[in-house]
């Protein structure tokens, strides 16, 4: 049932994609530091919380490990 409904919507994507429209814009230096800044703070955030319950994360693997 699922490959009946992306079928449709690839054929779809690939006719959007083969008829590209000017868009006459661009990315300021701004909003690409923003970007940037963006991924990093993503990235520190998830260190940040691995570090955090990293103790509990080994006992459930050891834990896991044992059964």
């Amino acid at each position: 049932m699922l490959k009946k409904q992306i079928k449709p919507l690839i054929v779809f994507v690939i006719f959007l994609i083969s008829f590209p429209q000017v868009a006459y814009a661009y990315i300021d230096p701004g909003t690409g530091s923003y970007i940037m800044q963006t991924i990093l703070a993503a990235v520190l955030g998830f260190a940040f919380i691995i570090k955090t319950y990293w103790n509990k994360i080994k006992l459930v693997f050891k834990n896991f490990k044992h059964k």
